[in-house]
C-alpha cells in the first residue's frame, strides 16, 4: 500500500460514534431440518448450527469469533449477512430490527454489511474481469462514484496493494494470496460500516496470511469499518480483534476483550484453545514444563443431539452432574474485567500458568506415550 494514498472516508462516518452499537444479536438460532423416511421424506430431526447466541459489535470495533469446525462460526457470519434466514432470535443493524426484513426493506443498508469469504478461489466469477468483479456491487446498488467506476476501481486495487493495470485480468492469473485481496476491494468498494470476514486467511499459506491480516487491519484503523472477525486461528484473531467470543456446538461459552480472554480465560474450553496456539518464546524454551497442555477427548458431539446442560461437558474434566442437569448462563465471574462472561459452573482459575502435571482426556494418547517412553 502506497504511503501517500489517502484512502476515502466511510460513509456518513459523522452519523455514529466509535463505541456505539452498530450490530445487535438476541437468542439467534439457526436449525437446519434433517430429512429421513421411504418413500415419504420428512422432517426427523435438526442441526442446531447456531442455537441462541447473542453478541454485539460496535461502531469501528474489530470483534473476533473464534471456535472448532463445525462449532457454528460461518453459519453465524451468513445470518448476520442475510444470506441465511434465522430460526429465531433478532438481528438489530444501527437499532433497526432487520431479522426477517424483505429486499426493499434491506435495500438501503445492504451496501453497508458486506462479506469476505473463506475461499479465495470460489467466491469470484472466472468469467468477469477484476474490474466487472469490483464494479459488481456498484452497478448492482446504481452508485456512479465521482471519476467513474473504472476510476474507483482502480483506487480500490491500489488501496489493497494490487497493481491498478490489473483491472482486465482475471482471477485465474492471480495467486491466492491476490484473489483475496481482490475479494477485499470489491467488500470495499461500497464503501461500508461493517465487514463480516469469514475466515479470510484460512486457505492460504502462512507467509501470505500475515499480509492479508495486516491489511485488513490498515483498513479498519484507516475508514473505522467494524469487522466481525470469524477463524480458528487463536493467534490470527489476538493481533486483530479487539474482543473476542468463544464458541462451542452453536453456543457462545465465553466473551470478553482481547486482553482479559487470551491471559484470564476462566472457562475451561477457553484453556484448552489457548494450550493448543503454538508459542515462539525463547526464554522459556528452557523450561517446558512450565507450558501447559490440556488435550480434550473425542470429538465435538452431533450438533443434531447435543449434550444436556453444558454442551461442553462431555470433554471437560471438571464436569459433574450440575453440568448435565443445567445449562451455565452466560455471566460475569467474579473476579472477572468488566464485560467479560463466561458460561460455566465451575470455571477455572483466572490464570495460564502450567499445571504440575498435563490434563490428559484421551486414553489413546496415554498409551501411545507410555509405549513410546518404553521403547525409548
Amino acid at each position: 500500500m502506497t504511503e501517500d494514498l489517502v484512502l476515502p472516508a466511510p460513509r456518513d462516518a459523522g452519523a455514529e460514534s466509535a463505541g456505539e452499537p452498530l450490530l445487535e444479536v438476541a437468542g439467534l438460532t439457526k436449525h437446519f431440518p434433517v430429512k429421513g423416511g421411504f418413500p415419504i421424506r420428512r422432517t426427523i430431526g435438526a442441526v442446531q448450527a447456531v442455537d441462541g447466541i447473542d453478541l454485539t459489535v460496535h461502531v469501528g470495533e474489530s470483534f473476533g469469533l473464534v471456535g472448532e469446525s463445525g462449532c457454528g462460526k460461518s453459519t453465524t457470519g451468513r445470518l448476520i449477512t442475510k444470506l441465511l434466514e434465522p430460526t429465531a432470535g433478532k438481528i438489530s443493524y444501527r437499532g433497526q430490527d432487520i431479522t426477517h426484513a424483505g429486499r426493499k426493506e434491506l435495500a438501503p443498508i445492504r451496501s453497508e454489511i458486506q462479506m469476505i469469504f473463506q475461499d479465495p478461489y470460489s467466491s469470484l466469477n472466472p468469467r468477469q474481469t477484476v474490474g466487472k468483479i469490483i464494479s459488481g456491487p456498484m452497478e448492482i446498488n446504481g452508485i456512479q462514484p465521482d471519476g467513474g467506476r473504472e476510476t474507483r476501481v482502480r483506487e480500490l486495487l491500489e488501496i489493497v496493494g494490487l497493481n491498478p493495470e490489473h483491472y482486465n485480468r482475471f482471477p485465474h492469473e492471480f495467486s491466492g494470496g491476490q484473489r483475496q485481496r481482490i475479494g477485499v476491494a470489491r467488500a470495499l468498494a461500497l464503501e461500508p460500516k461493517l465487514i463480516v470476514a469469514d475466515e479470510p486467511v484460512s486457505a492460504l499459506d502462512v507467509s501470505i496470511q500475515a499480509q492479508v491480516v495486516n491489511l485488513l487491519q490498515e483498513v479498519q484503523n484507516e475508514l473505522g469499518i467494524a469487522f466481525l472477525f470469524i477463524a480458528h486461528d487463536l493467534a490470527v484473531v489476538r493481533h486483530f480483534s479487539h474482543r473476542v467470543a468463544v464458541m462451542y456446538l452453536g453456543k457462545i461459552i465465553e466473551v470478553g476483550d482481547r486482553a482479559s480472554i487470551y491471559a484470564r480465560p476462566r472457562h475451561p474450553y477457553t484453556h484448552a484453545l489457548l494450550s493448543a496456539v503454538p508459542e515462539v518464546d525463547l526464554s522459556e524454551a528452557q523450561d517446558a514444563s512450565r507450558r501447559e497442555r490440556i488435550r480434550l477427548a473425542g470429538d465435538v458431539p452431533s450438533p443434531i443431539s447435543p449434550p444436556s446442560g453444558c454442551r461442553f461437558r462431555t470433554r471437560c474434566w471438571k464436569a459433574q452432574d450440575k453440568c448435565a442437569a443445567e445449562e451455565p448462563p452466560l455471566v460475569q465471574i467474579s473476579g472477572n474485567h468488566a464485560g467479560h462472561l463466561t458460561a460455566c459452573h465451575f470455571p477455572e482459575e483466572p490464570t495460564v500458568e502450567a499445571r504440575e502435571e498435563d490434563i490428559v482426556l484421551d486414553p489413546a494418547l496415554v498409551a501411545l506415550e507410555e509405549d513410546a517412553g518404553g521403547g525409548s
